[in-house]
């Protein structure tokens, strides 16, 4: 499109902006801002650096410091910054300076339950594991109780991801006291894989 000289992306959290003593946070800032200048500096949970409010916090600094650089570079990069819809809302709000220079805004939705089973199916290929039918029926009925009971933290993909890592432990547990496992049974999620996890989950809550 021409917008950009180049296809430099720097992503970056609050650690990423944010330094424990005065003066630090400044600099970190300056320094991602010129490490990302012709291209984009994406910050991520971008509403943590408004969200300390604690003395010691230098979050504000940092949002200082990058206003006045957007500012400054207008020209010369792009800021993205993203988090959750309520979050940013309120990260948005909490500066003048925000308000007037983020105004334009993408929402993403929620996987639905279909695209999250997708999802883990695929991290199942991706390291080597196939589901049985009946894991892959239990996976879905567990995304989709996931999806409909979701808040506002509802992590999409990162939650497939906590589920499949724990499956894959509930998994290698039930294979410990086989000495002589299988290629097969090796690379197989079942559905009492599946099942140890949905029961823990009722445990916990």
């Amino acid at each position: 499109m021409g917008i950009l000289s180049n296809d430099n992306v720097v992503e970056v959290d609050r650690s990423g902006l944010v330094a424990g003593y005065v003066g630090q946070t400044a600099i970190k800032v300056q320094e991602a801002v010129q490490k990302a200048m012709g291209g984009i500096l994406f910050v991520d949970e971008a509403y943590t650096l408004t969200r300390g409010g604690k003395e010691g916090d230098y979050g504000q600094e940092a949002v200082d410091t990058l206003l006045k650089a957007m500012e400054d570079h207008r020209d010369k990069f792009i800021v993205i910054v993203a988090g959750y819809p309520g979050l940013m809302q309120d990260f948005i709000k909490s500066n003048p300076g925000l308000t007037s220079r983020f105004n334009k805004f993408i929402h993403f939705e929620d996987y639905s339950p279909a695209e999250l089973l997708e999802i883990f199916k695929g991290m199942c290929k991706k390291s080597g594991y196939r589901l049985s039918t009946a894991a892959e029926t239990l996976v879905a009925n567990l995304l989709t109780t996931s999806y409909e009971q979701r808040t506002e933290d509802f992590a999409n993909a990162r939650d497939v991801r906590n589920l499949f890592e724990k499956i894959i432990v509930h998994q290698a547990t039930r294979l410990y006291d086989n000495n002589n496992p299988t290629d097969e049974e090796l690379i197989t999620i079942t559905g009492a894989d599946v099942m140890a996890e949905q029961n823990n989950s009722y445990a916990s809550t």
